[in-house]
């Protein structure tokens, strides 16, 4: 799985910055963009459940008392949550790129 560090070293930011340069790319320097800090917030909850499943395999390879099922589970949650992720963005991509291609 893909962590949002590893996410903002491939599109060449620092993590702390990578989605506000993004966000404020988009010209609004009212400081406050509710569609921005949706998206702060859903990109922050996938990695939270990243780790969260992370943290469950581990202790289930440890054997610290985690059942099998409470690490499946945990898995297909953050990887449910990764492939919305995905799906979003590549909608935000292939709507990008038609408005782009229009003529006016």
């Amino acid at each position: 799985m893909i962590s949002a560090l590893q996410i903002a070293h491939v599109a060449g930011t620092s993590p702390a910055s990578g989605f506000d340069s993004l966000l404020k790319a988009g010209g609004s320097d009212s400081g406050n963009s509710p569609f921005g800090d949706l998206l702060k917030d859903a990109v922050s909850k996938v990695s939270q459940l990243e780790d969260q499943a992370r943290n469950t395999v581990n202790g289930l390879m440890t054997g610290s008392g985690v059942d099998v099922h409470q690490a499946m589970i945990a898995s297909e949650k953050a990887s449910m949550a990764f492939e919305l992720a995905l799906a979003v963005r590549n909608k935000a991509i292939q709507s990008y790129q038609s408005v782009m291609s229009m003529q006016f």
